[in-house]
């Protein structure tokens, strides 16, 4: 039981000492995409070919989190004592187990397998929320422990008031990591004014986007960080419960933060009377059935309740009338695992960080027709083109990029020739598209434009909880209109019906599921209108 920081400190201690008796550790990726080809019976055979040879007490084997790179699956890193970097091994079988015995043995290399760290993928990043991912073994706490988990945690409970705590957060700059971009400092703090005896926190899983597997990683690598981040939540807005709202598609993110969540309580670090200050915590997690739509805020908290996914108009907010009718803050994965960082580091250190209207970093998930398909965390600023080219590693086919969409359903589609603006909120606005959670989908020139569209709408189509009206059927309306246009069967009028019904769904819809829907044919509309003009039939 963990009662003062002391304890903690003590526990990182003698981690580090036993971590240090061994001079190798192996790191074995049992992330999702490494974990469908195997990679936890790889961990597994090592570890007992190793115990076969006499090699236990020489290298430590551990299974971890995803460091991004999931295009090159399965992945094994391989470092030293003392050694201030790793090996990393890619495209490793599940069967290569004995190639490794070989590598401790100094028997064989496996030089072929070896990635250069110092490739754009690597070093063009910067890590805060993802510092773990590929170091830490999620299911053990002290291994978290030992690279620094609860530490923020405890400095926010010896030494700061939740005023001290909200300041820091506003004063940090950080913005929602959802897609909305709201200032997590000023959510906290109207929830944190509000009198009430009943005050909740609820991270938001429930990650729905096409292509988007950010908050997944995270939660599979490090869900310490978030627990940590939910807790300082609480005790920062005068909250003594939370809940991790997760997609039931995640079984092992679900796994993972199970696993957390019952260790924390075993080591005093979630319950009653945190490290004996009078605060108390806890977090349960609730499943979700892979409804788009309840990563609208009321409806995930409709869910939550155990109700039918579906959206309430606002106001009353959050703030005000949340979970069970009390005051809630919300905030997805992202965003609370920024916290623990930023209270142990400053709100100066996360400023110095990104630029001034978006500051930190941002986690993406890049797939389609890109070479390094994984996950990036990159400082705001940097330019799309700098993402795609040079951390992406450019288009994966002969054929060049045409268009990269961000934001998922809600986000537009970019051309390439608009490539050199910032990566931050404001700026993907003004192009007609947005943040969005951090899917990243590329596309090259086989790219048909319409088509994609069509295929955002009919998700959206398929997803509406069928509440209101300019929702249910403006989506299905949209979509047998992109329909004609791909069949080639259009009308000059039906090119003008479909720019006015987009702008009535996107102004009449009630949640942000309707009122971002035409977003991806808005953009396209914009910049690829050739080929809608194409879609028409001749007279």
């Amino acid at each position: 039981m963990i009662e003062s920081l002391e304890d903690l400190n003590e526990i990182a201690q003698k981690k580090l000492c036993a971590q240090g008796d061994c001079e190798d550790e192996i790191r074995v990726c049992i992330g999702s995409s490494c974990a469908s080809l195997g990679s936890e019976d790889l961990s597994k055979e090592i570890a007992q070919k190793m115990e076969q040879e006499g090699l236990q007490k020489r290298c430590r084997v551990k299974g971890v989190g995803c460091n991004g790179l999931c295009s090159e699956a399965i992945l094994v890193s391989h470092q030293k004592k003392g050694a201030t970097s790793e090996d990393l091994y890619t495209n490793i079988e599940a069967s290569q187990a004995d190639d490794f015995i070989a590598l401790l043995q100094n028997k064989k290399d496996l030089k072929e397998k070896l990635y250069d760290l110092q490739q754009a993928f690597f070093f063009k990043q910067k890590k805060i929320v993802l510092e773990n991912a590929g170091y830490i073994d999620p299911n053990d706490i002290e291994d978290a422990i030992a690279h620094g988990a609860y530490q923020a945690l405890f400095k926010v409970l010896d030494t700061m008031e939740p005023k001290d705590v909200l300041d820091e957060i506003k004063q940090s700059g950080l913005r929602g990591r959802g897609g909305g971009g709201y200032p997590t400092g000023l959510k906290w703090e109207s929830v944190a004014k509000v009198h009430s005896d009943t005050k909740y926190i609820i991270c938001n899983g429930d990650e729905g986007d096409p292509g988007a597997f950010m908050d997944r990683a995270v939660m599979e690598a490090d869900p310490h960080k978030v627990l940590e981040g939910m807790s300082i939540a609480g005790f920062a807005c005068g909250a003594s419960q939370g809940f991790i709202y997760v997609r039931a598609e995640y079984p092992i993110a679900v796994e993972k933060l199970t696993k957390a969540i019952k260790q924390a309580r075993k080591y005093g670090l979630l319950g009653k009377n945190i490290g004996e200050s009078g605060f108390s915590f806890d977090i349960d997690i609730r499943l979700g059935g892979g409804a788009f739509v309840c990563g609208e805020a009321t409806a995930l908290i409709a869910s939550i309740e155990g109700g039918r996914g579906n959206p309430r108009q606002k106001p009353p907010h959050l703030s005000d009338h949340g979970l069970f009718a009390q005051p809630t803050v919300l905030n997805n994965v992202e965003t609370l695992a920024n916290i623990a960082p930023i209270i142990q580091k400053g709100a100066e250190w996360f400023k110095n960080i990104g630029i001034p209207s978006s500051t930190g970093t941002k986690v993406f998930a890049l797939t389609g027709h890109i070479k390094n398909t994984g996950l990036v965390e990159i400082p705001m600023g940097m330019s799309l083109r700098e993402l795609v080219y040079d951390v992406g590693g450019g288009a994966s086919g002969e054929k060049a990029i045409k268009a990269i969409q961000t934001g998922g359903p809600s986000g537009g589609c970019i051309p390439e020739e608009h490539l050199d603006i910032s990566v931050d909120y404001d700026s993907l606005k003004k192009i007609g598209s947005i943040m969005g959670s951090g899917g990243l989908i590329v596309m090259d020139e086989s790219s048909n434009m319409v088509e994609v569209a069509r295929f955002f709408m009919d998700f959206c189509r398929s997803e509406s909880c069928g509440k209101c009206v300019p929702c249910r059927v403006g989506t299905t309306e949209l979509t047998d209109l992109l329909d004609k246009f791909v069949a080639k069967k259009a009308s000059k009028s039906d090119y003008e019906l479909l720019k006015n019904m987009c702008e009535v769904v996107k102004e009449s819809s009630l949640c942000g599921l309707g009122q971002t829907a035409p977003n991806p044919v808005l953009s396209t509309l914009k910049y690829f209108e050739e080929e809608y003009l194409e879609g028409i039939a001749d007279d």
